[in-house]
């Protein structure tokens, strides 16, 4: 930014020279009749424009290379952050309002940070320089010229106002236009089981339209803006030539003082539009940038506490001393749950939709806080351990598989990047997913596409498994990791999963009883609260909630599940 700011000054300056020596040449051809310094003159003015080209040159490389690197390490920056903030964050907010903050609204930055320092200096340099030569060639003249600039100003500002709140209406419907896509997109198969094709479109082309209304009228505002301007211009130049005319005719000035002037006219009535432009844009670019700031200056619920310690390799007791939890005010969705999970340990969770089982495991995993009480880990609280060192001794198998686009082997080494060639295939063969991922055009290098579309959804949840395998954790949550498989695949895991969960702290939220029913202990929750707990044979004996959900099952629901 130095080296462009000296270039630009360099270049500003010669821009100033062009008239001053183009008053010369103008009195040495219809004045002096001097051919001969007309010929210097010339060479002189070309020499200049050399010298203006290369700094103009140089200036502009270097502020567009800044500014693509700003926007570069802002963008950077803001995906950074957005790691960085807690579940509760991405809960409240549509994916495509986050997209669109990180491509369209971190965009205006580049102008913020680069282009409008530069041009306030170029165009400060262009209106003092102009304004003391005139002042040095003739003050009547320049006086002419000075009466325009608070017409200029009073406009610029009129316009700059009505500019940046249309400016945020467009920044707010783009990233609508933003989020709808992005929704129908990922939705895509859905749209088509239906038959929505032309109502979703109709759907998009109404927030097209939207869109394009408001941005209709911006256009139509900064379509004005720029003819306003020139028409102010035009007036101060007319004015100029006609005063300076009538002085060369009474003898006062040279024809090279009056086409000299017109041209500082120029150059100082430009920088004013060019400042009035300037303050437009800033207008524009605010509420896209107090967009971004939002989020940077949104903090992370979940957090390294001051004087977090990495936690120890676990053994695996999980206790939860009266908890309670809500993800809105005053609605709580677990209520002062007492629990102890014992090492080694195989826990399953139980109970109707909405009843807080997938809640209790995120609390487990520290993907939220409790609102009340507390959660330890072999004694240790989870808020006072470093988050690095508890998520990596938890393994997570959840109902919808996360798979992140790549390959096969790159999802498998997600959790563990260091892991071996040998170590991975041996979990794949532990989940009972090296044969299927052996048959796949190019192996453990198959690319699997977006969310893992060109897998099945067993495949998928057997690759998640062995993930998890690769990862040896010891504290493991399966959140209805059978959900999508068949029979004869669910047999297979079983194996795979046995030998997973030996030794290792297991909670498991299921609905099918061949899973259930090979836990240490079941715990029934109904509405936020645990109101049974025991053994499977135990809980049938009791005849409470368990078995009632069991028999529906079992009388027409289905034999092998619990709604």
């Amino acid at each position: 930014m130095g080296v462009a700011s000296f270039f630009l000054l360099l270049s500003t300056l010669a821009n100033l020279a062009i008239p001053f020596l183009l008053r010369y040449l103008i009195d040495a051809v219809f004045v002096r009749k001097d051919f001969s310094g007309l010929s210097n003159l010339a060479g002189g003015l070309i020499a200049l424009f050399v010298v203006q080209a290369f700094f103009s040159f140089g200036h502009n490389y270097l502020i567009g290379a800044v500014g693509q690197r700003v926007l570069a390490d802002f963008r950077v920056r803001l995906f950074d952050h957005l790691q960085g903030l807690s579940v509760r964050f991405y809960a409240k907010r549509r994916t495509g309002e986050l997209l669109s903050r990180l491509t369209n609204d971190i965009g205006t930055l580049q102008t913020i940070s680069t282009e409008v320092p530069v041009t306030f200096l170029r165009q400060g340099v262009m209106l003092i320089g102009g304004i003391a030569i005139v002042l040095y060639m003739n003050w009547r003249l320049t006086g002419l010229i000075l009466l325009i600039v608070p017409i200029v100003v009073g406009v610029a500002r009129m316009f700059g106002k009505r500019l940046r709140k249309i400016s945020t209406e467009v920044q707010d419907q783009l990233a609508d236009t933003t989020t709808l896509m992005e929704e129908m997109i990922s939705s895509i198969r859905m749209i088509k089981s239906f038959v929505q094709e032309s109502r979703q479109s109709e759907r998009f082309r109404g927030q097209v339209d939207q869109t394009l209304g408001v941005a209709l009228r911006r256009l139509k505002l900064s379509a004005a803006f720029g003819p306003v301007m020139i028409f102010l211009g035009f007036t101060a130049t007319t004015v100029v030539l006609w005063y300076g005319g009538k002085e060369v005719i009474s003898g006062v000035i040279t024809p090279g003082e009056v086409i000299a002037f017109i041209l500082y006219t120029v150059v100082i009535t430009g920088p004013v539009g060019s400042f009035a432009r300037l303050i437009s844009q800033i207008q524009e670019a605010v509420g896209a940038t107090e967009r971004v700031f939002q989020i940077l200056d949104t903090g992370s619920e979940v957090i390294d506490l001051p004087g977090a310690v990495p936690l120890p390799p676990m053994e695996g007791k999980v206790q939860f001393h009266d908890v309670t939890f809500s993800y809105e005010p005053d609605r709580p969705i677990l209520h002062r749950i007492k629990l102890t999970i014992n090492p080694g340990e195989r826990v399953a969770l139980v109970g109707p939709s909405g009843a807080g089982k997938s809640t209790l495991a995120h609390l487990v995993h520290r993907f939220y806080d409790p609102t009340e009480g507390w959660i330890e880990i072999d004694g240790s609280d989870i808020r006072k351990v470093t988050l690095a060192s508890l998520y990596r001794q938890i393994g997570l198998v959840p109902q919808e598989t996360a798979l992140l686009g790549g390959t096969v082997r790159e999802i498998l080494l997600f959790g563990r990047p260091e892991a071996s060639e040998e170590e991975m295939i041996s979990g794949a063969v532990a989940a009972h997913a090296h044969e299927f991922i052996a048959q796949l055009p190019q192996g453990y290098d198959t690319p699997v596409g977006e969310k893992g579309i060109n897998l099945s959804g067993g495949q998928r949840q057997r690759i998640a498994i062995a993930r998890a395998i690769l990862k040896q954790p010891r504290l493991l949550i399966l959140d209805e990791a059978t959900a999508f498989l068949d029979n004869e695949s669910e047999a297979l895991i079983a194996q795979a999963l046995e030998a997973l969960m030996r030794g290792r702290t297991t909670l498991i939220i299921a609905h099918r009883l061949t899973t259930i029913q090979q836990a240490d202990r079941i715990f029934v929750l109904e509405k936020g609260r645990i109101i049974e707990e025991g053994k499977h044979a135990e809980l049938i004996a009791q005849r409470g909630l368990y078995y009632h959900l069991y028999t529906l099952r079992m009388a027409g629901i289905g034999e092998n599940e619990i709604p």
